[in-house]
């Protein structure tokens, strides 16, 4: 009984280790086959590697390295502006460039939807966080002859009437400081920071946070705004300045002349025989 059972377990491994040797044979011949026909499928569709992005790109985004990749793409459809390891996108020691254009994911990186290396999409790209853009409308004098130029520093000054019964309080026309280095980021409709013409600007746009727009908006609307071009290199941080007519003119301030007191004299009137006397007394009241 125990040969039996004992031919029947080595008749089942037998079969069972055919069985596998079949699978693999057969697992084997499929992807050689699958392989086979991958390269036929290559060869019969030429491709070539060209740069896509490897996330969605909004627009105005800066287009880093870990965005873009070189894959594989077919020949007979490459768009007509493309980068590739000959035109790299990014080149060696180049600035990066920003998407004009929202880009999909594994979307082919296009000339038309790119900047040129170093330059912006727009305003919004100038912006940094936190900051908004406001417009504040100028002439050739208050916008200093048509000498400023988008990344300019700038000093604005409020000029207006107060009105204050307090004397030591300015009363008239004061001009005041209230802003201090602002960026600008164009002027009138124009971003381009390269132009060397001189244009006399009917606005300039700066750059601010919230608290500032919303000072320069009350100031623009209750008075005159100016602007003061810094230089360059300039650091420094203005001082709070405010000049009315009398601080201009070299006045000083105005004291209201202290009017002497009189003399309160109570009297009381008695009559002595035919004659009224007019007698001092100490005041009640």
């Amino acid at each position: 009984m125990r040969i039996v059972f004992g031919l029947v377990l080595l008749a089942g491994l037998a079969l069972a280790g055919f069985a596998v040797y079949m699978a693999q044979n057969y697992i084997g011949s499929y992807q050689a086959a699958l392989e086979q026909e991958r390269s036929k499928a290559t060869a019969s569709v030429p491709v070539q590697e060209i740069y896509v992005a490897t996330r969605a790109l909004d627009y105005g985004e800066i287009i880093a390295d870990e965005d873009i990749a070189l894959m594989p793409w077919p020949k007979q459809i490459l768009p007509e502006s493309f980068f590739d390891s000959a035109t790299p996108l990014n080149a060696d020691g180049a600035d990066l460039r920003v998407a004009l254009r929202p880009i999909e994911k594994n979307e082919a990186i296009m000339g038309s939807k790119v900047s040129e290396p170093g330059a912006d999409a727009g305003l919004t790209s100038r912006l940094e966080r936190g900051q908004r853009a406001f417009a504040i409308k100028v002439d050739v004098a208050s916008g200093v002859s048509g000498f400023l130029r988008p990344t300019d520093r700038v000093d604005v000054y409020w000029t207006g009437r107060v009105r204050s019964n307090d004397p030591n309080m300015p009363n008239g026309e004061v001009t005041k400081l209230i802003e201090t280095g602002v960026k600008l980021i164009a002027i009138d409709q124009t971003s381009e920071t390269d132009t060397t013409q001189t244009t006399i600007a009917r606005t300039v746009t700066v750059a601010a946070s919230p608290q500032q727009v919303a000072s320069l908006a009350q100031a623009q609307s209750t008075g005159r705004l100016s602007l003061s071009l810094m230089g360059r290199n300039d650091d420094t941080v203005a001082e709070v300045i405010e000049v009315d007519q009398r601080s201009l003119l070299g006045l000083g301030e105005r004291v209201e002349d202290e009017k002497p007191h009189s003399i309160q004299v109570c009297t009381i009137r008695t009559r002595r025989g035919g004659e009224v006397v007019d007698m001092p007394i100490p005041c009640t009241n």
